[in-house]
């Protein structure tokens, strides 16, 4: 057997304007940024959306897709309800938890294939990312295969490097910091819960590149495989650095390098990036990571043609939808995604 595993920054898919399961606090905080975010517009937003998860794994879509940027239960499971009937062999369910911190209430969260991944009971927690303004939590829920393998994976949607004009991100870089030490201290709890073989996917939007501190130093993982073989210490192997660069096909159908999973004034960055255990590796467990498919899944109509640019993003109305929304769009994240076989 063998299952995709992704991950995709959903860019601000919030439930529409005047939704009422919406909090008081959000759409008070929201009003500006949603004023004008129709039912329709949020219909469209999933049918893009939709399009592009669809096409994972050979157009069987994903096993487990984490995901971030996502408001509520409401909109993941309207996203869930368009994949089970774009792909009747599936049977998407949703896992969240709707705690989020964060000043635009947004959430990390997963959607899995009920039927080649059961969501573990009394698995299921929201870990606090400890610092001064709200923040999103990790979620971490533990999946089981039919063959009764388990699979702990933490969705993780680390503090942005924005701040205030003119500051680089070394402004934020400790928030960051604190959020890799928070996914470390996990990973150990989690070995030392399940064993040191146990598998282990961290994945997320971290909001730095595969080479800053806060992934290699705070959360310990790294490039090098051989290196988490052999020690016997909670590290991760980052299978980000396998599609630094990667050959692709923009909207146009003409061959593009990306070097990135998201662009900023031109420049490529490698935020979103998928980490594994040891568990993963080899040795007596079950269940392997399958290194050269890590990948970014730029399927072509959301490939700008544009050097310097990447995902065509979709965005939201900000009161003009003419001006702040690209129909035609996805997200301002590219997904990534790898293939784990069970031996």
């Amino acid at each position: 057997m063998s299952y995709l595993i992704a991950f995709w920054n959903l860019e601000n898919l919030f439930a529409p304007e005047g939704h009422p399961g919406r909090e008081p606090w959000l759409a008070a905080a929201m009003r500006r940024d949603l004023a004008g975010w129709t039912q329709a517009l949020f219909d469209r937003k999933l049918d893009q959306l939709a399009a592009v998860i669809v096409q994972m794994k050979d157009g069987a879509g994903p096993d487990l897709l984490g995901v971030c940027e996502v408001e509520n239960g409401y909109a993941l499971q309207a996203l869930a309800d368009r994949l089970n009937a774009l792909l009747p062999a599936r049977r998407y369910a949703v896992v969240h938890v709707d705690s989020s911190r964060d000043q635009r209430g947004i959430d990390t969260a997963f959607i899995h294939d009920s039927l080649t991944l059961s969501a573990q009971p009394g698995e299921l927690f929201s870990h606090w990312v400890m610092r001064r303004t709200g923040t999103r939590d990790i979620t971490q829920a533990t999946f089981v295969t039919r063959a009764g393998h388990q699979l702990v994976a933490l969705a993780n949607h680390w503090p942005s490097r924005s701040g205030e004009p003119g500051e680089g991100p070394q402004h934020s870089a400790g928030f960051r910091a604190t959020a890799g030490e928070t996914l470390g201290y996990w990973h150990e709890r989690i070995r030392d819960a399940k064993g040191a073989g146990v598998a282990v996917v961290a994945m997320g939007d971290f909001n730095d590149d595969p080479f800053d501190a806060s992934i290699t130093d705070h959360a310990s993982a790294t490039r090098e495989r051989g290196d988490i073989q052999r020690t016997q210490s909670a590290r991760f192997f980052n299978l980000a650095w396998r599609y630094l660069t990667q050959e692709a096909v923009d909207r146009r159908g003409k061959p593009r390098t990306l070097d990135g999973t998201l662009y900023f004034n031109g420049d490529g960055h490698v935020f979103d990036q998928i980490l594994v255990s040891r568990g993963l590796l080899g040795g007596s467990g079950p269940l392997r990571v399958r290194d050269e498919t890590a990948r970014i899944e730029a399927w072509p109509p959301m490939v700008d043609h544009r050097v310097g640019e990447g995902p065509i993003r979709f965005g939201l109305p900000k009161g003009n939808v003419a001006e702040n929304v690209d129909i035609d769009g996805f997200s301002d994240h590219f997904p990534v995604s790898v293939r784990i076989d069970e031996l």
